[in-house]
């Protein structure tokens, strides 16, 4: 079934992430980076929720009972963690290839959640909503970010939760996430990012709080080159973590 057209989604971006297939389970290939990265976003996202939403300790399933909206999912390195923490998930992405190689890693895996090749508007205009919706790595290859931020803000529940990690547009992100990590450390594909699309914590502030969200949490992530690792920090210049939530009477 073909997508609605989304004034959120370039088709070349799509295009470039599309293209990917199986790749994206790969820890040496394309996507490296975000698997080096991942360690960090899930465990700030979970506890970060169970904080949020009270949750009593479950052993083996911590997000229990919560229902996870992952947008822009590709093939579920984000979503697929947060299933095996007990959460409830659904991951959509644009991207039709992309889902399937996220279903095909979730049955060999034996992973327990539901894809679906949708736009944050297709599920906007239906009647489900989640308790916590997730954006990471997304807004800053959306066509218009504000619209984007509006549309996964619908979707999330009356007490729920928007997270989502991005880059920041300042000169030290371009220096080291356009020029070091694709030019220089060869990390990414040149032309994975376009500097002018990075969203400053203040413009994600101000289009979450004109979405009716008030931020609850702001996080830095910088690369540790002596322990070879990803760690969280309170510089938010180049990599961030953004949280987001929803008055429980909206």
């Amino acid at each position: 079934m073909p997508l609605h057209p989304s004034p959120s989604v370039m088709d070349r971006e799509v295009a470039r992430f599309d293209a990917l297939g199986d790749r994206w389970w790969d820890e040496d290939g394309p996507m490296a980076p975000l698997h080096r990265l991942n360690p960090v976003r899930i465990a700030w996202a979970r506890d970060l929720i169970a904080r949020h939403f009270k949750l009593e300790p479950r052993p083996g399933a911590p997000l229990g009972g919560m229902s996870l909206l992952d947008v822009g999912c590709g093939a579920g390195l984000f979503a697929e963690p947060l299933a095996r923490l007990g959460a409830d998930v659904v991951g959509v992405d644009p991207a039709p290839a992309a889902i399937e190689a996220a279903r095909r890693h979730a049955e060999e895996t034996g992973a327990r959640l539901a894809y679906r090749a949708a736009t944050v508007e297709d599920m906007a205009a239906e009647e489900r909503r989640f308790d916590v919706v997730s954006a990471m790595e997304v807004i800053e290859h959306a066509a218009d970010s504000k619209a984007f931020v509006a549309s996964a803000a619908r979707l999330v529940k009356p007490g729920g939760l928007l997270l989502a990690s991005t880059l920041n547009r300042t000169l030290k992100s371009f220096a080291l996430a356009i020029v070091g990590a694709e030019y220089v450390l060869r990390w990414l594909e040149p032309g994975t990012h376009r500097w002018e699309q990075f969203v400053t914590p203040i413009e994600f502030t101000a289009f979450a709080r004109a979405a009716g969200l008030k931020r609850v949490g702001l996080r830095g992530i910088v690369y540790d080159p002596f322990r070879s690792r990803w760690r969280l920090s309170d510089d938010v210049g180049v990599n961030y973590l953004f949280a987001a939530g929803k008055s429980a009477t909206a």
